[in-house]
């Protein structure tokens, strides 16, 4: 089987992610697996990985280069002669609409965010079977577009167990980063991800100013860098900081490479995002697995991960004052049976045999 992932680029992100880790699942189990993206910091490991990447601009909304992409894709896809092509975002998927007609190969796609209902957005359940990571998604699509039970598939995203094990750390450089930002005997929270107004970053440094004086020593890592057109908002995010007099609690790490390293780092991990919830919530099932507790706006993917009292504390959409409790009793409970319920629930096998199901599902139904 050979398969062929669509996605604009592989920058940082879940969606990028996800695309690397059933890359090397699949060349485990002898799939050949062609990523098409213009590129990223993430194809090396794509390539290290045993996968094939060709670079192609499927990232672009310019209308006027369409007509030039879709031809160029058609060649690449026609070389290739792939069983499945699987789009990851809408520009892909409106190329591959046009580039694919000649060509009749079969299409899956997996629909990775809340967009504005649309013409537009309609070419992601526009494929003979769509993906979608969580209850959320599934109710979303049903009601926007119609989608039945028989054309959608719901596919948790997967965190990779050995990757995300907490007896498999590096505890020297964890001792560095304590040190570099100032963590040892604090409580530590940590919010993770490309930092985005999407995200609430400003309304949950807002919730820990309110608290501060009911909270043990705390720091709060934001860790990510902005997101394309975001660089304003982060600047902002520093203003505030600047403002609340929080400079010495909130440090902003840029990117990291080591996660298992800083989620080790933190007692409790906050998806703080507002009118726009994750479709998912990889953070959140990655922060599980290393034992760490969850905080999350109770809305999306994250009613699919976070059980109260379980796993974490769902808090209504910018409540500081609610977000600020939950952090509170965070710094006094014990959850146990995190990792447990991460394997249970979203381990990244389950997540790729379910792809393959799905792809010899359309191939089965088309031969």
């Amino acid at each position: 089987m050979h398969i062929v992932q669509l996605i604009p680029s592989l920058n940082e992100g879940g969606t990028e992610r996800g695309v690397v880790d059933l890359n090397r699942e699949f060349v485990r189990r002898g799939i050949c697996n062609t990523v098409i993206s213009l590129g990223g910091k993430l194809v090396p490991q794509i390539l290290s990985e045993g996968g094939t990447h060709i670079v192609c601009d499927v990232k672009s909304k310019n209308p006027l280069t369409f007509p030039f992409r879709v031809l160029k894709l058609r060649a690449i896809l026609r070389e290739l002669k792939p069983d499945i092509l699987h789009v990851r975002s809408r520009v892909p998927g409106w190329l591959v609409r046009f580039a694919n007609l000649p060509l009749g190969i079969p299409v899956v796609s997996t629909v990775h965010g809340f967009n504005t209902v649309s013409g537009y957005s309609k070419i992601m359940v526009r494929a003979e079977r769509v993906i979608g990571a969580s209850e959320a998604m599934r109710d979303y699509l049903k009601q926007h577009y119609g989608i039945t039970d028989e054309h959608f598939r719901l596919i948790p995203r997967g965190m990779d167990a050995e990757g995300f094990n907490p007896e498999k750390v590096d505890k020297q450089w964890i001792e560095g980063f304590k040190r570099q930002y100032d963590l040892q005997d604090r409580f530590v929270i940590a919010i993770v991800g490309r930092i985005s107004s999407l995200k609430g970053i400003d309304w949950a440094i807002k919730a820990l100013a309110e608290v501060s004086g009911q909270l043990p020593a705390w720091k709060l890592l934001i860790v990510g860098s902005p997101q394309a057109g975001q660089e304003n908002y982060a600047e902002e995010l520093k203003a505030l900081v600047k403002n609340l007099h929080l400079e010495e609690q909130v440090v902003f790490t840029g990117s990291q490479s080591k996660m298992p390293e800083v989620y080790a780092c933190a007692n409790v991990v906050v998806s703080a995002t507002t009118r726009k919830p994750e479709t998912f919530g990889r953070t959140l099932v990655e922060a599980l697995a290393m034992n760490c507790p969850v905080i999350a706006t109770a809305h999306g993917g994250a009613l699919d991960i976070v059980k109260p009292g379980v796993t974490g504390w769902l808090v209504p959409i910018e409540d500081a004052k609610a977000l600020g409790a939950a952090i509170i009793e965070s710094s006094r409970a014990k959850l146990m049976g995190l990792r447990e319920y991460a394997l249970a629930n979203f381990s990244l096998r389950q997540m790729v045999e379910k792809t393959i199901d799905v792809y010899k599902e359309v191939l089965c139904k088309n031969n």
